[in-house]
């Protein structure tokens, strides 16, 4: 069995736990989880949701049966299950400044290291193997050292993400139980030194940056056809807009640009060189929901001068996408642990996340880094 705790239980956590127990009573497939199809040593069936955590007032001290009945309707047959799954409060540290939420921390009222501390206590009844982080996108910078990352987040100068890293790393130094982060949004963790020198340091692992799910892997995999075939891109465009409270946030110029930061950053990385880009979340229209509109251009120079265009437009049901890859992480974060694995796994990363971690790591194609998972795991695309 696998022991998971979801730091969020907006859209995306609530998806995922609510797609887990519905696979687990046969109600539907087991698509849209990459390794669905692989014998892995954990079954999706053995991921269990200890608890959830969240700062919206209107959800701490619910369940995520209750969560699950406000995105998907009284009528809609939610497994039973999902009442024995609590919604807690978490840290807040503004991570919800400027969104319509009354939101409340453990640290109100007390210091970030009493409510880190709470936490810690929380999680060693709990013991979770893998802590799976989709707050809404907050700005967060890296860190040069584990002493600078320490002292931000214990003043209170740092993000939510970055104090729930801390507390992951302390609860495995603290129960001596071996633990994965996975980062799911773009504040910097798998790509922040002084972090993953406090995960190499207590045994911990951290997953990240920024799941990967839509029009990004698809736009890496045509910039790697397009080098492939030595055809010059001239530019790049890829936005989408959506209605979902995680796009009302992007709409917050600091928090765009951690995103636009991560989906971006394949460019220069799969070409060789940084061709004109227009890479990021442009907007917020509420009656779009949860279905992101996505809409992408490039252009590039062909054999003899001839240039051609490709355009695509989509619809993307956006949090059941990361939903389904989280699935798969959280068994890859339990197969990291019961290998002895430490700090950051790039072969993890460079699939599933936009940018993959550690710092300078670079953005591959995600065929090719299907296939470098694969062998990591020490499986066969054919079999």
């Amino acid at each position: 069995m696998i022991r998971a705790i979801l730091l969020g239980s907006g859209y995306v956590g609530t998806y995922l736990a609510v797609g887990l127990e519905r696979i687990k009573k046969g109600l539907v497939g087991k698509y849209g989880i990459p390794l669905a199809k692989y014998p892995l040593p954990y079954k999706i069936e053995d991921i269990n949701i200890v608890s959830a955590y969240d700062i919206d007032s209107s959800k701490v001290g619910k369940t995520l049966f209750d969560a699950g009945a406000e995105i998907f309707g009284k009528e809609y047959d939610l497994p039973e299950t999902l009442k024995d799954i609590p919604i807690k409060k978490g840290i807040h540290l503004k991570s919800a400044e400027g969104l319509p939420i009354k939101a409340t921390g453990l640290e109100e009222g007390r210091s970030v290291k009493d409510a880190i501390d709470e936490l810690v206590n929380e999680w060693a009844e709990l013991k979770p193997d893998v802590i799976i982080n989709v707050i809404t996108t907050e700005e967060g910078r890296a860190y040069k050292s584990k002493e600078e990352a320490v002292s931000a987040i214990l003043d209170g100068k740092a993000p939510a993400t970055h104090a729930y890293a801390y507390a992951a790393t302390q609860y495995a130094k603290q129960s001596g139980r071996k633990v994965t982060f996975v980062n799911a949004i773009p504040t910097p963790v798998a790509n922040n030194p002084g972090l993953i020198e406090l995960f190499n340091e207590t045994g911990a692992i951290a997953f990240g940056d920024d799941g990967a799910t839509g029009a990004t892997p698809l736009t890496s995999d045509l910039l790697e056809h397009m080098a492939q075939r030595n055809r010059f891109v001239e530019f790049v465009v890829q936005f989408n807009i959506g209605g979902n409270t995680d796009f009302l946030a992007l709409t917050q110029p600091k928090r765009n640009k951690m995103k636009e930061n991560t989906k971006s950053s394949m460019v220069a990385d799969i070409l060789g060189y940084d061709a004109p880009h227009y890479i990021k979340p442009t907007g917020y229209l509420q009656p779009l929901g949860d279905k992101k509109y996505v809409a992408m251009h490039l252009e590039w120079i062909s054999f003899n001068g001839f240039r051609d265009s490709l355009f695509i437009s989509a619809r993307i049901n956006d949090s059941p996408a990361l939903a389904g890859m989280l699935v798969d992480l959280i068994r890859l974060g339990k197969i990291a642990v019961d290998k002895g694995l430490s700090g950051t796994v790039y072969e993890v990363n460079a699939f599933f996340m936009k940018k993959p971690g550690p710092e300078g790591a670079k953005n591959i194609a995600k065929t090719h880094a299907y296939m470098q998972l694969l062998n990591w795991l020490g499986l066969s695309r054919y079999q």
